[in-house]
């Protein structure tokens, strides 16, 4: 029941009480997971990225993510809008770095798919399906393994700082 009320809100944000707050890209972890030191001199804060699922870095394409991730954001003034924190602590969020929407940008490189939930095709459908057209980035192969797929077969790579 919680899991259903959780993907609810992940679709529909104004279920959840958003947080907004600002803050410079200290290091990029993976293709969608980064480390903010937040504007108000608060401590670091680790973020993964809502919307998309970025490959693993030991997965085909998961350095390539990372650094697509690093071109866009790092050390950069960013605003983040959380929306939770997950089981390991991390804010769930959107970034927008220059007024533009990150998640949005690394899927329609190619660099990530939109997240999937039962039968949406997650928020950034159209970005990926654009991207697939153009067969950019990670979907220029036809046998593109979604990450939560190279998961289950191989469980998780060694875990990013």
């Amino acid at each position: 029941m919680w899991r259903k009320f959780i993907m609810v809100c992940l679709l529909l944000p104004a279920c959840a009480q958003a947080r907004v707050w600002s803050g410079v890209v200290k290091h990029v972890s993976d293709g969608d997971t980064l480390w903010l030191k937040p504007a108000d001199g608060a401590a670091p804060r680790k973020v993964r990225l809502l919307g998309l699922d970025a490959p693993e870095l030991c997965q085909e394409g998961g350095k390539a993510a990372r650094a697509a991730l690093q071109v866009l954001v790092a050390n950069k003034l960013v605003q983040v809008t959380v929306n939770f924190q997950d089981s390991y602590g991390r804010d769930l969020g959107r970034l927008r770095v220059d007024d533009r929407d990150v998640g949005a940008a690394l899927v329609s490189a190619g660099q990530a798919w939109s997240s999937r939930w039962h039968n949406s095709l997650g928020p950034y459908a159209a970005q990926e399906a654009s991207a697939r057209s153009a067969r950019s980035g990670l979907f220029s192969d036809p046998a593109a393994e979604l990450p939560r797929d190279f998961r289950k077969r191989h469980g998780p790579c060694q875990a990013p700082r």
